[in-house]
């Protein structure tokens, strides 16, 4: 009778900070900008047309197209089972007898430059730190991206869930039944935000944030999921297979992490220009509560501090995403650097 193989499982004790992945290289297209909008569920033409908005304004970047700030997910991506095979380990996502998620809990981005169609973005990743909290047990990584001129343009820790204390929560027992229109229409078209973009001096501690309300969907999850511009693709995870999810920590399918911070870049894009981002712009975001199929998620925010350093102008802001049952889905503390 054959059995299988013992696998080399990557298990929390065996997770090491400092350890890698190979790094990635990705050349940026116009195409590929568009693209991530689209799976983002954001038709601001900013990240769709060349060098002007639909009324005809040129982009604070002159003719050059500028991707959404959390693309850095994408175009540097975790690649966590990558890290685990390079050490000679297997993954707990990919392992055939003991197989299990590590699902997101919070991921900080912090920008530095813009990145723009064109260019071509190396990104490193590894093992920054691992920590027990209420039983729980948390790995973080570090990933970084740099640009063909040698210019750090980004950098992100994100933390997953290696072990959770509480066992599996429950499914909520009213699901969702939002139906988000998904358009295949690359040239779709907003209106215009220019107009609500703030300066530095109109702004208020206590000031509201203009909100944003989005929908998720299964065919949303599947998109996301295939837009891959380094590293493997793994078409089963807890956003794409449903008998998988139902195993796991959160007992049914739900979104990325990634996905849900690129809602609120989406959704702090109404109020500060992208630069407000990637002059040294930051973004903190823990989930709190699963973000399912159906369900809609309304991101409302308002400015928390306002204050001057070495003459940059500076503006924290407080981020709630907020589902259709009242529950908490994400909490997350934004740093944005108005140009002068």
């Amino acid at each position: 009778m054959l059995t299988e193989p013992q696998e080399n499982l990557w298990e929390y004790d065996a997770v090491q900070p400092g350890q890698d992945g190979a790094a990635t290289v990705v050349t940026l297209s116009a195409e590929h900008i568009a693209a991530y909008a689209h799976v983002a569920q954001n038709p601001d033409p900013r990240f769709r047309v060349s060098g002007a908005n639909a009324d005809g304004i040129n982009t604070e970047y002159g003719n050059t197209l500028i991707a959404m700030p959390t693309m850095v997910l994408t175009y540097a991506p975790l690649l966590r089972d990558e890290i685990a095979e390079r050490q000679g380990f297997v993954a707990l996502e990919q392992s055939k007898t003991a197989r299990r998620q590590t699902p997101f809990a919070k991921c900080e981005v912090c920008w530095f430059h813009p990145v723009r169609a064109g260019d071509t973005l190396t990104g490193t990743r590894r093992v920054l730190e691992k920590y027990e909290r209420r039983g729980s047990r948390f790995v973080t990584f570090r990933v970084e991206a740099s640009n063909q001129r040698g210019e750090h343009v980004a950098r992100y820790d994100y933390t997953c869930i290696f072990s959770y204390a509480k066992g599996q929560r429950e499914a909520p027992q009213d699901p969702g039944k939002a139906l988000p229109l998904v358009t295949d229409n690359a040239a779709v078209v907003a209106p215009s935000t220019q107009g609500r973009w703030r300066s530095f001096d109109s702004i208020a501690v206590g000031d509201p944030l203009a909100p944003l309300a989005v929908s998720e969907s299964q065919e949303i999850m599947l998109r996301k999921n295939g837009l891959r511009l380094a590293g493997k693709h793994r078409a089963s995870n807890i956003h794409t297979d449903e008998a998988f999810a139902r195993q796991n920590i959160f007992a049914g399918m739900v979104n990325s992490g990634p996905a849900t911070l690129s809602y609120v870049d989406q959704m702090l894009e109404q109020s500060f220009p992208l630069r407000a981002f990637y002059d040294g712009g930051r973004l903190l975001m823990r989930a709190i509560t699963p973000f399912r199929a159906g369900d809609t998620v309304t991101f409302i925010g308002e400015v928390t501090g306002k204050r001057l350093e070495a003459e940059k102008r500076i503006i924290d802001c407080r981020v709630r995403g907020i589902n259709q049952r009242g529950e908490l889905v994400c909490l997350c503390d934004a740093t944005m650097m108005l140009p002068a």
